[in-house]
């Protein structure tokens, strides 16, 4: 299985980057292929709705890193979606690659399987609520299977995660796909 996955982090020994490294561990012992965008250290530019992507041209108007990822997300079997909870939702970095999605709307329709992981400081799940939502959304439009979540609440530091669960849960559920 080829698996894409996207984080939105900017911080390279945090919280998100372990439940990303204990996913493609897991991933791989499985024997799946892994490609990593690490949105927060690429150049991608907002979309801006211009429709360039859909008119006779067929492609978006900015030149930037998504030409690197596009290719991997049309033949990936699975896209996992990694992201901090900022203000109750996905970071922006992470946002703004999904929504270049737009200009591949209609290949990336069905077939697809998709994983959520989020970690965040807060104790409760609530502030997740939104990034789920959210999810659940676009994993329904693009009629994509969901194989998992992962919300890491009470995870302010690395120290505090790896006293947890949730690395095991981001391990096994990357083995399981």
């Amino acid at each position: 299985m080829k698996i894409t996955i996207i984080t939105g982090s900017a911080h390279k020994n945090g919280t998100t980057a372990y439940l990303t490294e204990q996913f493609i561990k897991g991933a791989e012992e499985a024997g799946h292929k892994i490609f990593r965008f690490d949105a927060a250290f690429k150049d991608v530019h907002p979309c801006i709705a211009c429709e360039k992507c859909h008119g006779d041209a067929k492609v978006c108007v900015f030149k930037d890193d998504m030409t690197e990822l596009n290719p991997h997300l049309l033949e990936s079997d699975a896209i996992v979606l990694i992201s901090p909870i900022y203000y109750y939702d996905i970071n922006a970095q992470l946002k703004t690659v999904i929504d270049r999605f737009y200009a591949n709307d209609a290949l990336l329709h069905g077939g697809k399987k998709a994983v959520l992981m989020l970690t965040m400081a807060d104790d409760t799940i609530e502030s997740a609520e939104g990034a789920l939502a959210s999810f659940k959304g676009m994993t329904n439009f693009l009629e994509w299977d969901v194989a998992g979540t992962v919300v890491g609440v009470n995870c302010w530091t690395l120290d505090m995660l790896k006293k947890t669960d949730y690395p095991e849960k981001a391990y096994q559920l990357g083995k399981s796909l």
